[in-house]
C-alpha cells in the first residue's frame, strides 16, 4: 500500500508518500480501505517531536493520522463477518496509522457510517464532531441563549454554530477574513464579524443592541477570548476547549474566576459518563449528522499532499475539518 510516513522530527516537509507493507489485522481487528482520514491540530505538533496528549512522543517511522473512514476489507480472528464490506468510520486512539491505503483498528472502535455521509464527513464527526458534542454538554441552549463562538469557520466552530441555531439561540460568529465570515453566515449565523477588525467587539454590542452574550465557546484563548468575555452579562459562561491563539505547545487558556470553565478531553468524559465515554460522544455526534441536524464542513487534501495540508493547518488558511482522501 501507499502511505505517509515520518522518518525525522520537523517541518511538513519531513512528511513522505511512500510504498510500505500492508498493516495485518489482529485477533479482534478489522482493516479497512481508507477513502478519508482526519488530520488534526495535534498532528503538526507530533510531527515535530512533542508529547502532546500522547504517553510518549511517536516513535519513528511512523504513520500519522488517527481518524479514518473507509470499507472494511479484512477481519482479524474472532470479528464477525457480518463487517466485512461495511462502510464504517474510527477514531485509532493513541495508535497512528490514518495516513495510508489501508489501516488496522479494534472492531469495537468501528462505527457503521450513516447512509447521508460520505467518508470524508463522517471522518469530521468521529473526532471533531465527537468533541463538539463534549463541549455542547457544558452549555444550556435555547430561545433565551446568546452564543459567541471564535474561530466559527473551523471544523468544531462549524458545528457549533448549527447546533446552537437549531437549538433556538442567537448566534455570533467570529472568523478571520471575508472569506471565512462569508462561510459563517452561509452556516446560519445571526451576525458573522472579522475578529481582525480592531472593532468587532462594538459591531456586536450594536447589533445586539444591549443585549448581553450568555455563553462563548472558546477554543481561540488570547485577545480574542479577553474581548468575548467582555461580552458576557450576569451569569454568563465562557466554556473554554482550546488556546490555539497561544499555539499548541505555549501559553494556556485566558480565564476569569467564576465565570471560565475548562473542558478539556478528561472533564468532558467524565461528563459524558457511561462505561465508554469516548462511544458515548462519537455516536451522539454521528446520530446528529444522520439526522441532518450537523453537517461537518471539509477541506479535502489528496493524500499525496499531506504536507500541504499540515503547512494549511498551520498558518491558519483551512476551513472546517482537514481530510486527505486517497
Amino acid at each position: 500500500m501507499h502511505a505517509v510516513r515520518l522518518h525525522a522530527f520537523g517541518p511538513a516537509e519531513n512528511l513522505r508518500y511512500e510504498e510500505v507493507e500492508n498493516p495485518l489485522p489482529g485477533p479482534g481487528q478489522v482493516r479497512i480501505a481508507v477513502e478519508a482520514a482526519g488530520v488534526h491540530l495535534l498532528d503538526t505538533a507530533l510531527r515535530e517531536g512533542e508529547q502532546g496528549p500522547l504517553p510518549e512522543p511517536p516513535r519513528l517511522p511512523t504513520i500519522p493520522g488517527r481518524e479514518v473512514a473507509g470499507v472494511v476489507e479484512s477481519l482479524g480472528e474472532g470479528v464477525a463477518r457480518l463487517w466485512l464490506g461495511r462502510r464504517v468510520t474510527a477514531h485509532l486512539g493513541f495508535a497512528p496509522g490514518g495516513y495510508a491505503e489501508l489501516a488496522v483498528t479494534d472492531v469495537d472502535r468501528v462505527h457503521e457510517i450513516p447512509g447521508n455521509l460520505d467518508s470524508a464527513q463522517a471522518v469530521a464527526m468521529i473526532g471533531t464532531g465527537r468533541t463538539a458534542m463534549g463541549i455542547l454538554q457544558f452549555a444550556e441552549l435555547g430561545p433565551a441563549a446568546v452564543a459567541v463562538i471564535p474561530a466559527a469557520a473551523g471544523g468544531i466552530g462549524t458545528l457549533l454554530v448549527q447546533y446552537a441555531k437549531h437549538a433556538g439561540a442567537v448566534v455570533v460568529a467570529l472568523a478571520g477574513g471575508p472569506e471565512k465570515t462569508a462561510r459563517v453566515q452561509a452556516n446560519g449565523a445571526d451576525l458573522a464579524v472579522d475578529y481582525k477588525d480592531p472593532a468587532w467587539p462594538d459591531k456586536v454590542r450594536a447589533y445586539l443592541g444591549g443585549r448581553p452574550a450568555t455563553v462563548v465557546f472558546d477554543g481561540v484563548g488570547g485577545e480574542i477570548a479577553r474581548e468575548a468575555v467582555a461580552l458576557l452579562g450576569p451569569g454568563g459562561r465562557h466554556i473554554v476547549f482550546g488556546w490555539s491563539a497561544e499555539g499548541i505547545r505555549g501559553g494556556g487558556p485566558y480565564l476569569v474566576d467564576g465565570v471560565s470553565e475548562r473542558v478539556l478531553g478528561p472533564v468532558m468524559m467524565q461528563k459524558a459518563g457511561g462505561p465508554n465515554p469516548v462511544r458515548t460522544l462519537e455516536l451522539r455526534a454521528l446520530a446528529e449528522a444522520a439526522a441532518g441536524r450537523l453537517t461537518p464542513a471539509v477541506q479535502r487534501f489528496p493524500l499525496t499532499e499531506a504536507a500541504a495540508a499540515h503547512r494549511a493547518l498551520e498558518t491558519r488558511r483551512t476551513i472546517g475539518k482537514v481530510v486527505l482522501e486517497p
